[in-house]
């Protein structure tokens, strides 16, 4: 008898043992990460240590660079951005660019024409090589995934433009503005489009979206009386531009003089 009641007490003793294992052995484990390990792996052309990579990666290598080393049309001479003190050959190219196709779309659109075109000299990353131009040479100059804007300016914010390029002393790129820098520094015979500066018109003046919203301090954007999106990149203009004529052509007019 005595040994039936420790032989039952052991079997409750094991019943709650095995009981209480269950219970821990389903319930929730906290994991904490201890070790972080990482590997580098070089992805390049002809890899012998990625050659599963490589092979994925190649044709859609060879289909990009055969689209962006297309011959669009050739360039005389090489365009460069440091070559002028108020304007530049690539700076005067990109500007009338810009306001010459950003009118076909503006006035389809709007009924409007766009009278300046006004863009940074900071923004022309790269030179336009004497040679073949291709489809590369306009992501080169223009990486960035800016939009043509325009903006609807008066008088006063037109004056401003002026002031701040001759404070910049840059050669921003500039079209369908002429202005004559006086010995005090401030601008006069201001001409747009060939007319004088009136103070009852609206001008249109396009520029890029980063500018438009204040970029490189150019907060007399922000007071425009209305702003247009044209939706259309600033490279995608340099490409269509460069798919339309077959030699480009290199303008030497002086746009800002000095007394």
């Amino acid at each position: 008898m005595v040994k039936l009641k420790k032989y039952n007490r052991f079997l409750k003793l094991f019943v709650i043992f095995l009981t209480l294992t269950t219970i821990f052995s389903c319930s929730p484990k906290n994991y904490n990460l201890t070790k972080i390990e990482g590997k580098q792996i070089p992805v390049a052309e002809n890899s012998a240590q990625t050659p599963e990579i490589e092979k994925f990666i190649k044709p859609y290598r060879d289909h990009i660079n055969k689209d962006l080393d297309s011959v669009l049309a050739y360039c005389p001479e090489t365009l460069d951005k440091s070559t002028g003190k108020w304007q530049t050959s690539i700076g005067n190219l990109l500007a009338d660019v810009c306001l010459e196709r950003g009118n076909k779309v503006f006035k389809t659109r709007e009924n409007k024409s766009i009278d300046i075109c006004f863009l940074n000299h900071g923004g022309i990353r790269a030179i336009l090589p004497k040679g073949n131009v291709t489809t590369r040479s306009a992501f080169e100059i223009m990486p960035f995934e800016n939009n043509m804007v325009v903006l609807a300016l008066k008088e006063e914010q037109i004056l401003e433009i002026t002031s701040y390029i001759i404070r910049e002393k840059k050669p921003h790129p500039l079209s369908g503005m002429t202005f004559t820098i006086a010995k005090d520094n401030t601008a006069k015979n201001i001409l747009i489009k060939g007319k004088p500066l009136d103070v009852n018109k609206t001008y249109y003046v396009a520029t890029n979206d980063y500018l438009a919203n204040g970029g490189d301090n150019m907060s007399f954007f922000a007071k425009n009386i209305q702003k247009y999106d044209l939706n259309y990149k600033l490279r995608n203009v340099l490409i269509d531009y460069f798919k339309e004529v077959d030699t480009i052509p290199v303008t030497k007019d002086i746009r800002i003089t000095e007394e």
